[in-house]
């Protein structure tokens, strides 16, 4: 996955280990979490709902790679820390009090499909490398980390602090798409059928896209990303192909032929023609749209002569379209589509 800024993802990326010293660290906070749980649960829980209804269906169990996840009432504290976890929290109806800002939206840390949502604002917890002991300090009751690495010591330590829903199997680096996020959060949340009824919507939403857009059945997609370092491109799994075959879309078999365990693969200038599809789409990140459309190589790639791409150069579209979660997809609809259908007609 390519990032914006600073925040960069590579293939085989592992947590760094956990020191002696943030052991300790968070045992001495979970001892004061614990604690604080222990006087005032009970409180809490009285004022947060008012009805065995309002509770939801506890306790709820959620399959993750890691095996299942156990949630045993409604969550009063909820640290979102997945790439798009806290937009499909807030979509649900829940507001998380920490959560990680993948894209570098600033403020509340969410695009601005879902501005306004936050109450409160949250703080703001790191990405690749999140600061363990300020997710402890938060005092939380449940941590979601469905859209991540999937790195069995970045989970062992979450889970010391909180039950944290993890990545699904066969969801490492990244690989779930916004709809199977919005199910295991809504599990966890105990309102499934809540979910059911979003992602529900949602497809009809995709459904009525690709009936307008006939033209896009069976024909190949490339999606593809340049940063300051390398070309790459999206491999089937990922939330931005899952998008596009939702269309009609079928992503390009050249392109998943060369996949790997990552969410995408990188792609030489001396290789472009890869690129090559009834359809390419570019994303520069971290660099000036001309970096990729100034190329002689990327200007020789057969679609792109022929006029068959499109450059995702407006950072809102471009991240509507990368964060994937259950409200940015919708954003995405309404106006990527229209982009995608002009090189078609």
């Amino acid at each position: 996955m390519f990032i914006r800024k600073n925040l960069r993802i590579t293939p085989g990326h592992r947590s760094r280990p956990v020191s002696r010293a943030l052991s300790a660290t968070l045992g001495a906070l979970l001892v004061g979490v614990l604690a604080a749980c222990g006087s005032s649960s009970s409180d809490d829980t009285s004022k947060g709902s008012s009805s065995a209804k309002d509770d939801g269906a506890f306790p709820a169990k959620v399959a993750t790679k890691f095996g299942e996840v156990t949630v045993r009432e409604r969550p009063q504290r909820i640290v979102a820390l997945g790439w798009g976890d806290a937009e499909a929290t807030l979509a649900l109806g829940a507001q998380p009090v920490g959560a990680s800002d993948w894209l570098a939206f600033g403020g509340d840390g969410v695009g601005p499909w879902a501005k306004g949502l936050y109450k409160k604002s949250p703080e703001i917890i790191g990405t690749l490398e999140p600061q363990f002991e300020k997710i402890a300090a938060l005092q939380p009751d449940l941590i979601l980390d469905t859209k991540s690495s999937g790195d069995q010591g970045r989970y062992d330590t979450l889970s010391k602090i909180a039950p944290t829903i993890g990545v699904p199997k066969g969801g490492d680096q990244y690989k779930i798409s916004w709809s199977k996020q919005t199910e295991m959060i809504s599990a966890a949340l105990g309102i499934p059928e809540k979910g059911k009824q979003l992602i529900a919507e949602t497809e009809g939403k995709f459904r009525e896209s690709a009936a307008a857009h006939p033209e896009f059945k069976g024909k190949t997609i490339t999606l593809g990303s340049r940063t300051s370092a390398e070309f790459g491109a999206y491999v089937h799994g990922t939330g931005r192909v899952d998008f596009v075959e939702r269309l009609g879309f079928k992503n390009n078999p050249a392109v998943d032929a060369k996949a790997g365990t990552s969410f995408s693969i990188p792609v030489s200038r001396e290789n472009l023609d890869l690129l090559d599809a009834d359809l390419t789409v570019m994303a520069p990140i971290g660099v000036d749209a001309k970096k990729v459309t100034d190329d002689p190589l990327y200007q020789a790639v057969p679609s792109v002569k022929a006029g068959r791409s499109v450059m995702l150069d407006d950072p809102t579209l471009s991240t509507a379209f990368a964060t994937d979660s259950v409200l940015s997809v919708a954003y995405a609809l309404e106006k990527v589509v229209p982009l995608f259908a002009a090189p078609l007609a």
